[in-house]
């Protein structure tokens, strides 16, 4: 393990190796070479092959880069757009104001 590796829950490790293999994928799927990413993305072939790994060392601008190379960086601005929890604590916290009193009203 290098410095920069960060350790991760078995869970989140599985999610970015998940999106290491989607990012494989996608450029498989454009049928470019990993080479030709990353010379376009401007890091090594041996970052490509980390990302493709879903290594915790990469940062995650060497992500965004290559998933602009793939036309696919708009993905990445949809992470946590759907934030049901956060959602329902922020409505759990709305307190209902207390009812002004009742008007008499003549008969």
């Amino acid at each position: 393990m290098s410095k920069k590796e960060i350790v991760l829950l078995p869970r989140l490790k599985r999610i970015l190796q998940t999106l290491g293999e989607n990012i494989k994928l996608a450029r498989l799927r454009r049928k470019y070479s990993a080479e030709q990413v990353a010379e376009r993305a401007n890091v090594s072939r041996y970052t490509i092959w980390q990302i493709e790994k879903g290594a915790t060392s990469v940062s995650i601008g060497s992500y965004l880069q290559v998933l602009f190379i793939l036309g696919m960086e708009n993905d990445l601005k949809e992470v946590a757009t759907n934030d049901i929890l956060g959602r329902k604590l922020q409505d759990a916290a709305i307190t209902i104001a207390k009812r002004a009193p009742k008007r008499k009203t003549k008969l």
